[in-house]
């Protein structure tokens, strides 16, 4: 089943669910102290200032701003080109106080904002995107999943949970449930027969099945299924959304994460260790 609440789909409402997002890390980052801001996070290398500098680089750099550029110590969080230039923009805020991060995030924000709900722009409407020109929803899309989980990140370190039946929660999910057919097959290495279903048991609901079939030439393919009855042989995975895409932003070791299953615990764990869309 989609997620419920249901994902966004409209370009006004995933802007909706990218504005609630950032001003939440806003809100969260306002209620902070010094101690607060110093916490460790579940992103590695990071501390609630770091992530919410992270938030204020990438939204500053696709508002056309550039940052000073710093020297970077090495750091054994940074693992490749990708994470030394996300990185670039934590550590030339590392000198800044909190309450200059975030009035600038607020800044940012609004500006974002400004651009975002321009009138002229379309779903099809080409903007620039973390990885260069996309589609407006794509860039939407992507910059939504990002910030609700260092959102997450935020929460989980400050022990204030919240916001997992949100519009953007259901982006995250709705996108992590895209992934699992071929997650399970490249990840996971079932095989054609088998069969997963995954129950996200809320707030935020979904519900997913996947079986592995062969295509012509024989290879396993992920094909979404009905989750509903469950086929014979199924192995199902129950998890709340706090574990699954804990899980899936590999926040959390299979471990560290609540599950229940009925069937195959094997193939569950396999899943899950494959279940990891971001890092």
């Amino acid at each position: 089943m989609s997620p419920d609440p249901a994902s966004p789909a409209r370009l006004h409402e995933l802007v909706g669910a990218f504005a609630q997002t950032a001003q939440a890390v806003i809100d969260l980052a306002h209620a902070c102290g010094a101690q607060d801001l110093a916490q460790p996070t579940e992103c590695p290398g990071w501390t609630v200032h770091d992530q919410i500098s992270h938030v204020v680089g990438v939204e500053s750099w696709l508002e056309g701003h550039k940052d000073p550029r710093v020297d970077m110590p090495h750091y054994e969080h940074v693992k490749n080109d990708l994470g030394k230039k996300v990185e670039y923009a934590v550590e030339a805020r590392r000198g800044r106080t909190g309450e200059e991060v975030v009035a600038e995030l607020e800044d940012v924000l609004a500006q974002r904002l400004s651009t975002l709900r321009n009138p002229i722009l379309t779903d099809s409407s080409v903007i620039n995107g973390p990885f260069g020109p996309d589609l407006a929803a794509t860039v939407l899309l992507l910059r939504t999943f990002d910030v609700w989980t260092h959102e997450q990140d935020i929460r989980s370190a400050l022990g204030r949970p919240g916001d997992l039946d949100s519009g953007a929660a259901s982006v995250v999910v709705s996108m992590v449930m895209l992934q699992l057919p071929k997650l399970i097959v490249k990840g996971a290495g079932l095989e054609p027969g088998q069969a997963v279903i995954i129950d996200v048991t809320g707030p935020t609901l979904a519900r997913l099945g996947v079986r592995v079939v062969a295509d012509e030439q024989g290879r396993p393919r992920g094909q979404a299924m009905p989750a509903d009855p469950p086929p014979d042989g199924a192995t199902t995975i129950s998890l709340s959304t706090e574990a699954f895409t804990r899980r899936a932003a590999g926040r959390r070791s299979v471990s560290d994460t609540a599950y229940s299953v009925v069937g195959d615990d094997a193939i569950a764990r396999r899943v899950l260790e494959a279940l990891v869309v971001t890092h």
